[in-house]
């Protein structure tokens, strides 16, 4: 039982610890330290703003929570609040091994990490390959638009009636050809988006605002605290790309700081856009009629302002652009991690001397989620994206609690206030939305970590570095 969980073993602590975040680099074989705290925040405020804000909202008010998904959005993001508590104390004392992985390996042993990074893998690459189809949608729309409509046949998946979703398979190959380039030019371009998608975000706004209807939100809770309960399992999915930002500790500059400041601003600045975009869209127009695929820029229209809403989709398509690159850049770098701890195979643990990133990973991914994107109705396993987040989020408060007791004078440069309650909470948060998902859902999860464990068993059990220094 120790060698399968070993808490806080000093194998692990030593792995993590011997040398600085971006000694790697230093030597030539590692990342580039190039991000800094203001690319983080843009790099979360990237992931977490797109689908949720574009396409969720509508959807969970109309059919889960009424006007009260702004309520759901709350208590979504009470959840994200304190597990981004707990990712920013490990990512502050852990330092270089980054995202909830590299914490569970360094505070609860090789095979609770590889149970939270085979989840991981999971989690950005199935909400990567769904986003694309979302992202494919809007595309279609735009072409359509100027006058140059795209057969049916290569927007939609076989089991659709289709082809494949050509939209889908380019994007995502697309961006795997700008990540591979290497991590400034994608900073520099998740950036540019981010400032096109927010004004979209403005311009409703102020569209919104003086056609706002004080009728539209009665009755508040159409569907009482159980449609608020599953409105926030399901808009959770808008949250999701905020632990990316710890994926990126390699490439900070100064991750003790940088990557708590940008955890913490990304997912404060876009919880109080959720709450304000949820309100508004939900006061211009009645919430039966915003489960549509485009609910912002149906409003839009809905209210007579025609102009307003090309701009909106267009900041939509902007907006899942950049959610595919950071859920993306999450991908990669967690594979890589896994790589390098001797986890997965070692040929994908290599750095490209070249471009400084993780070329065969990035090509690798990008094939198989162009893959699934290109052939497969993913709507249906969209929400394996949610319960592996939350069980990932479950996981690092643990972590917090495990390490403040295993390790108390470990040098912490930020520290979640009120612990243990925070971290606690944090758990409770999470179980609770997860419990309000499927059964479906939970049985469609318990078959992908069943595969984990398999492959950890028969593979990385024995070539982890783990068992290589013992």
């Amino acid at each position: 039982m120790h060698r399968l969980f070993p808490l806080f073993r000093r194998e692990t602590m030593s792995l993590l610890r011997t040398k600085p975040i971006n000694a790697d680099y230093l030597n030539g074989s590692g990342l580039r330290p190039v991000l800094s705290a203001f690319d983080l925040t843009l790099l979360g405020i990237g992931a977490i703003i797109g689908a949720g804000i574009f396409v969720l909202t509508g959807i969970a008010a109309a059919t889960q929570a009424g006007p009260a998904v702004v309520l759901s959005f709350v208590l979504a993001g009470l959840a994200c609040a304190f597990a981004a508590l707990a990712y920013a104390e490990l990512a502050a004392a852990v330092g270089g091994c980054g995202s909830a992985y590299g914490y569970a390996y360094a505070g609860l042993g090789e095979i609770i990490a590889w149970v939270i990074g085979w989840d991981l893998i999971l989690e950005y690459g199935v909400a990567t390959a769904a986003v694309s189809i979302g992202w494919s949608g809007y595309a279609a729309n735009a072409f359509a638009a100027v006058g140059l409509p795209l057969p049916q046949m290569l927007l939609h998946a076989p089991g659709e009636g289709g082809l494949f979703n050509l939209p889908a398979v380019a994007i995502i190959l697309a961006l795997g050809i700008l990540l591979g380039i290497g991590v400034h030019a994608s900073a520099r371009f998740n950036a540019a988006i981010v400032f096109v998608k927010l004004l979209a975000i403005g311009i409703f706004i102020v569209v919104a605002l003086p056609n706002v209807d004080a009728r539209h939100w009665q009755p508040f809770l159409p569907f009482g605290w159980e449609g608020v309960a599953q409105g926030a399992a399901m808009v959770f999915f808008a949250y999701i790309g905020f632990d990316a930002v710890s994926t990126a500790a390699e490439e900070a500059r100064n991750p003790q700081r940088d990557l708590p400041i940008g955890i913490l601003a990304s997912l404060a600045v876009c919880t109080l856009v959720y709450i304000l975009v949820a309100g508004l869209l939900t006061g211009i127009v009645p919430y039966p009629s915003l489960n549509v695929a485009s609910p912002v820029a149906e409003a839009l229209l809905r209210i007579g302002h025609q102009w307003a809403s090309a701009l909106v989709a267009a900041g939509a398509i902007a907006g899942l652009t950049s959610v595919m690159l950071v859920l993306y850049y999450g991908l990669s770098r967690v594979f890589l991690a896994m790589s390098r701890d001797g986890l997965l195979p070692p040929v994908f643990a290599e750095v490209n001397p070249r471009t400084g990133t993780p070329l065969r990973v990035i090509l690798m991914a990008g094939a198989l989620m162009a893959a699934i994107a290109g052939l497969t109705p993913i709507a249906e396993v969209a929400q394996l994206v949610n319960i592996g987040t939350l069980a990932a989020f479950v996981v690092v408060c643990a972590g917090v609690i495990f390490m403040r007791r295993s390790h108390p004078d470990m040098p912490r440069p930020f520290r979640i206030p009120f612990s243990p309650l925070t971290p606690l909470l944090g758990i409770g948060f999470c179980l609770y939305l997860m419990l309000n998902l499927s059964v479906v859902t939970w049985l469609r999860f318990a078959i992908w970590m069943g595969l984990g464990l398999t492959v950890y068993f028969r593979y990385s059990r024995s070539h982890s570095s783990l068992t290589r220094a013992s």
